[in-house]
């Protein structure tokens, strides 16, 4: 806990992150409850738990830093013995010759450095010190016991027994006493929890011939982490769908439903897909964190121009912003950050989402719900009622709200959408086909940004290395179709690429996290003129050639050249 209370509040009201009226009302409930303000601002998630440890940091003089979803090397997180880790609440993370560094979550608590200085001078090592919140405490001390051994002991407890969780060949009333046993119970968290740890954006659980496997999608590729037992498979399955709420007797036709759970004390929404296979159902969960900050233009990895297209785009106050990608190419987190730029005090902005990925204060976000009848067509009629000035649907599917996206961009509001096109060029005739006139499309469209994730180099096994003749000399030569201005920070006459060996700390994979690769858009009147006459794409392509434009493939050269992803990442989203 941090010492100086009154310290930590006033820094969180400079930095906007409480009003005066909610330090007002925590005060007094300080002195009500006889809890600490800070203990009150966690419990009640009044601002964000990393946000909060980046705040003590920053009072302390004392780097920060994220450890959820970070792998330990075995050998430095077992430096701090796991009692001494659990007791003091540090862990190790990682180390550079003979220095370690170690994160606290309490680094005003003397007696935690004591015994990590008495450690550090046993091994003759120096220590480097890191706030870090009990979240990211919590989750990096789970590796002292990995995924595989903690589901061995829950398997010890399941037993063969499980086998009987057969829909063809039990009673439901009999199954549903084995799927709501603990082991089962305790199987399907481990799967869940290691998921969040890890950074998984989905988890897989699919039933083969012999077992099942259990796939995380982390950084935007599959990966399997834990093969069980087949005899397990419907009873994981099973579990899932009483958490969900789905029929437990349907197995022959897909399932959907959520799922809401407190993990390490944040609540994690989860999206359940299942779907009837030959060797049995399949269960996906999408992994919606709400807690997770939302990140500013920058920390997505978008160009100096295109951060400055978006913010002159925004400051419009009508007309339409689409964002355009495939399913998990980062559109709506994009849309959420726009949407933090907006927040502002005088104005009122409605959101129409399905789901709802993060929640953000002063914002009004309403979860649609197509069965009950509740569409993005029918919220966006419910909406107008509500005095917005900006909106943000999560897509545009169909022609009702098509047509009623453009009749209200045109009548004086902001609205942000997405479509589901390969490139930005694409959702122009989108719009068209999906019933946009050209002629009122040419006056509302602002801005169109389509837009995927590359996997970045991990830092920690980052080596350069040389490429082909061939493929360096047509890298040259699309460097040499790159407008200068995006060009300013990068030394042509010597280019150096890397990649990831491979390490403790991203898994053996090379990369770890993920950043935006764009291309924008920025409707011109000449681009107006042409979507008037029924939008040509070789014409607009022309124009476009005459504008500081550059594509896909453009954009993720500048960011190989730059040393945050390789070759190969940006050839595996677009062509180079």
């Amino acid at each position: 806990m941090f010492k100086n209370q009154n310290q930590l509040i006033e820094a969180l009201t400079q930095n906007n992150l409480l009003s005066q009226q909610a330090v007002f009302d925590l005060k007094n409930k300080a002195e009500v409850t006889k809890k600490s303000p800070e203990e009150i601002v966690l419990t009640e998630k009044l601002v964000n738990e990393e946000k909060l440890t980046e705040i003590k940091a920053k009072l302390l003089n004392i780097p920060c830093v994220d450890l959820r979803g970070v792998q330990i090397d075995r050998k430095i997180l077992e430096l701090i013995p796991r009692e001494v880790a659990e007791n003091y609440q540090i862990v190790s993370f990682a180390r550079k010759g003979s220095e370690i560094e170690v994160g606290l979550t309490d680094a005003q608590n003397f007696k935690a450095i004591e015994a990590l200085e008495f450690l550090a001078q046993k091994s003759e090592l120096k220590v480097r010190y890191y706030v870090i919140s009990v979240s990211s405490f919590a989750a990096a001390f789970r590796q002292y016991q990995l995924l595989g051994e903690e589901a061995r002991e829950v398997l010890a407890g399941i037993g063969e027994h499980a086998a009987a969780v057969e829909v063809k060949e039990k009673e439901l009333k009999e199954m549903e006493e084995v799927i709501r046993s603990a082991p089962v119970s305790k199987m399907v968290l481990v799967i869940i929890r290691h998921a969040i740890d890890g950074r998984a954006s989905d988890i897989h659980i699919e039933p083969t011939l012999r077992d099942t496997r259990v796939r995380y999608r982390i950084d935007g590729i599959l990966r399997t982490s834990l093969v069980l037992p087949k005899y397990l498979h419907a009873a994981l399955v099973a579990r899932i769908k009483v958490l969900a709420n789905l029929k437990l007797d349907e197995t022959r036709k897909p399932q959907d439903g959520r799922i809401r759970l407190m993990v390490d004390g944040r609540d994690i929404d989860f999206r359940v897909s299942t779907l009837p296979l030959f060797e049995g159902e399949k269960a996906v969960l999408r992994v919606l964190d709400t807690n997770m900050t939302v990140p500013t233009l920058e920390q997505l990895g978008l160009n100096d121009v295109h951060i400055e297209l978006i913010k002159e785009s925004i400051k419009r106050p009508f007309g339409l912003v689409l964002l355009t990608g495939p399913t998990g190419s980062g559109k709506t987190t994009t849309l959420y950050t726009i949407l933090t730029i907006l927040n502002q005090e005088g104005v009122n902005i409605v959101t129409l989402e399905d789901p709802i990925e993060y929640y953000i204060n002063g914002i009004n976000q309403s979860q649609i719900n197509p069965e009950i009848g509740y569409s993005f067509a029918s919220g966006m009629r419910a909406t107008l009622r509500q005095d917005p000035n900006i909106m943000m649907l999560g897509e545009i599917r169909d022609k009702e709200t098509t047509e009623l996206v453009i009749h209200e961009s045109l009548t004086g509001h902001l609205i942000l959408s997405t479509l589901h096109t390969n490139n930005a060029l694409g959702a122009i005739p989108r719009l068209i086909d999906l019933g946009g006139e050209p002629f009122l499309l040419s006056s509302v469209i602002n801005l169109v940004i389509a837009q995927r994730l590359a996997r970045k180099i991990c830092p920690d096994c980052k080596k350069e290395v040389a490429l082909s003749a061939p493929l360096l000399k047509k890298i040259k030569e699309k460097v040499g179709t790159i407008p200068p201005k995006y060009l300013k920070n990068i030394d042509q006459s010597k280019m150096t690429f890397w990649k990831g060996e491979g390490c403790a700390r991203c898994g053996n994979l090379g990369y770890q996290g993920r950043v935006a690769v764009a291309e924008i858009i920025n409707i011109t009147r000449e681009i107006r003129d042409i979507i008037d006459q029924g939008a040509n794409i070789n014409a607009i392509e022309k124009v476009l050639s005459k504008q500081d434009y550059i594509d896909l493939s453009q954009d993720g050269l500048l960011k190989i050249l730059q040393g945050v992803t390789t070759v190969e990442e940006v050839m595996r989203i677009s062509q180079i």
